[in-house]
């Protein structure tokens, strides 16, 4: 199995731990996320009609998306089945027929690593579904935070997750070895009354700020009013509300098989894409 080289430490994993701990108590009242990603994985699921046995979730936040999967987790306040680390996992080669995460690999140092590890215990034609935040997610929080910072401090700390984009994580499943990969996304758009109802939603979902490189230092309510001031200033919409989107990145991968439909070899088609069209040929 691959490990996370020991310098890659983007996230602080213990603080990771804590927060999501915290998070326990009043999840369900967190959780709308969560239950919209469940229902669109379970969608794609569908559609893909098979019946999987082996199946593995990493990531218990929101509960099993499958009833017979077996839920792993990086601590046990959402009860796992297994404690298990992403970065580390204990599956042996070929072993597992699905494994299906939602809202969860976001935050681990290694991702590559990761989905090189996920890959490697699937099955031939095994099936990886994921669903995780992608790189539009809180862009209009990143920008007043970022300007209320050097407004006031005349510098940038690291306060929103670095969220990858739908071609860099589709760049990591062929990297990793995935066949057929299939990446696309939804933005999903939440509106809030001001900046600090969606910083409790934050921490209601276990999503606070965990970049190791973060500012460690109080910053105090006025930075956060000015924050909030600067957020309705660029994004309020007519109602005064201010606008909060998650992009919601989906993958899928299969571990390769030699019965698996393969491309075609450039130049092998029999048809003409124009008359497949009914349109006309134009030879430039």
């Amino acid at each position: 199995m691959v490990t996370p080289p020991n310098d890659i430490q983007i996230f602080d994993r213990e603080r990771l731990k804590l927060k999501r701990a915290r998070a326990k108590a009043d999840f369900s009242h967190y959780n709308f996320l969560f239950e919209w990603v469940k229902t669109n994985l379970l969608d794609r699921l569908d559609v893909i009609q098979r019946d999987y046995q082996r199946v593995v979730q990493l990531g218990a936040r929101g509960g099993a998306i499958l009833d017979h999967a077996v839920v792993c987790d990086l601590n046990a306040p959402f009860s796992p089945h297994v404690i298990a680390d992403e970065e580390y996992l204990p599956f042996s080669p070929q072993s597992l027929d699905c494994v299906i995460s939602a809202l969860n690999l976001h935050s681990v140092n290694d991702l590559p690593g990761a989905l090189l590890q996920i890959k490697q215990a699937l099955k031939p034609d095994g099936l990886f579904i994921a669903a995780l935040f992608g790189g539009e997610t809180l862009y209009e929080l990143r920008s007043a935070l970022s300007a209320t910072e050097m407004e006031m401090r005349g510098g940038l700390s690291p306060r929103v997750f670095p969220f990858a984009d739908k071609q860099e994580l589709g760049a990591l499943l062929q990297r990793a070895g995935f066949a057929l990969p299939v990446v696309d996304s939804e933005i999903v758009t939440v509106s809030y009354e001001h900046i600090f109802k969606l910083m409790d939603d934050l921490r209601g979902m276990g999503e606070g700020n965990v970049i190791a490189a973060r500012d460690k230092r109080y910053v105090g309510k006025e930075f956060f009013m000015r924050a909030g001031r600067h957020y309705a200033d660029n994004f309020a919409e007519n109602d005064e509300r201010i606008p909060a989107s998650f992009e919601i990145i989906f993958l899928i991968g299969w571990a390769p098989h030699d019965n698996q439909q393969k491309p075609l070899r450039p130049g092998s088609a029999q048809n003409r894409l124009a008359d497949a069209l009914k349109s006309k040929e134009t030879k430039l």
